[in-house]
């Protein structure tokens, strides 16, 4: 954990109310959970209020696994319902993964999910609701694509609505390698563009990007990798091409990040500061926040959990009052929200 200005931040945990981090809570207790396990949050804000997803099941890859939904309402988050599962037919039924939950601003709350056997041969899917998450659409297959075969969707992370109306989705695929690409549409899911792959695997097995953006109009997405580090690659014209993924001076334990570009210019990344065989704090036993102005240069400033067990898979977004939302996998049993004012973030 070397190269840090203030590694201190790294030693305990933040406690509320200490450095813009004003609230954490359980969207549901452990006692009494319908699923004995979780994990794969998303949140969005929608006109209504909060909505959280994730998937959940008795463990993850079985079959029982389907996308369960919460929503926060007067304050507090509703019993979790599970708006879908991966049955087929009375014989076959597969798990669910990955829910991802979009706000389009001209359109319905947007909940995009996987189903299939392994991530090596899910497929895309979509479900919308235009009552903030209550009720949904029936669930639509995104199709297939000659580049990668089944569309994914945004594989983890949210998509980003471009200048022109358009979703970009950062996406990836594992079946021939770990190799990151983007899914555009500009019909709001109806027909999709394939970008990529944007590598080949060999160097960095990537997956799972998160898309920032910079005030002149270059992105830049961060990716988990197996090769403990997380990888960058920026693209200059809109998303259309991306340079081969390069190391960032981020450790990465193989676990998923999110990032997403803040109102005022910077850059937030909830991570695992972390590598896999390290001594304890290793693997996905510490959850960390991390700003930077320029995606190079990252400063942690928040300790969000730091124990034996694991803190794994966020999701982080900015609502249209500032405040900035985070969800994550919480010991695999339940999901933890917590809230962080930007303004003392620093």
């Amino acid at each position: 954990m070397t190269g840090f200005s203030d590694e201190s931040v790294f030693d305990t945990v933040t406690p509320v109310g200490v450095k813009g981090l004003t609230s954490a809570e359980l969207i549901y207790p452990l006692e009494g959970r319908q699923t004995p396990q979780c994990h794969a949050s998303t949140i969005e804000d929608t006109p209504t209020g909060l909505v959280a997803a994730w998937f959940g099941g008795t463990h993850e890859k079985n079959p029982d696994v389907g996308i369960w939904v919460a929503r926060k309402v007067d304050g507090q988050w509703t019993r979790p319902v599970e708006i879908v599962n991966g049955v087929e037919s009375e014989e076959v039924r597969y798990p669910c993964w990955n829910p991802v939950l979009f706000q389009l601003t001209n359109g319905p709350l947007v909940l995009f999910y996987k189903v299939g056997p392994t991530p090596r041969s899910w497929w895309g899917m979509k479900m919308t609701s235009k009552d903030g998450g209550k009720t949904w659409s029936k669930p639509m297959k995104l199709g297939k694509d000659k580049a990668i075969g089944h569309l994914i969707g945004p594989v983890k992370n949210p998509p980003i609505e471009l200048a022109d109306g358009s979703l970009l989705c950062p996406s990836s695929t594992e079946h021939n390698n770990w190799r990151v690409h983007f899914e555009r549409s500009g019909d709001g899911g109806k027909t999709w563009e394939v970008i990529g792959p944007i590598h080949d695997g060999e160097k960095y097995n990537a997956i799972q990007p998160s898309i920032l953006r910079y005030e002149d109009g270059s992105m830049q997405v961060l990716c988990r990798t197996q090769e403990s580090v997380l990888v960058q690659s920026w693209s200059r014209d809109g998303g259309k091409t991306w340079t081969e993924p390069e190391a960032t001076s981020l450790p990465n334990p193989n676990a998923g990040t999110d990032a997403t570009t803040l109102q005022d210019g910077r850059q937030i990344l909830i991570y695992n500061h972390t590598t896999r065989r390290a001594p304890f704090p290793g693997n996905r036993n510490m959850l960390n926040v991390a700003i930077s102005r320029d995606g190079k240069n990252w400063k942690p400033v928040l300790t969000l959990e730091r124990d034996q067990s694991e803190y794994s898979y966020p999701t982080v977004i900015q609502d249209d009052k500032g405040i900035i939302h985070v969800v994550y996998t919480w010991r695999r049993q339940t999901v933890k929200h917590v809230e962080i004012d930007p303004a003392k973030l620093k």
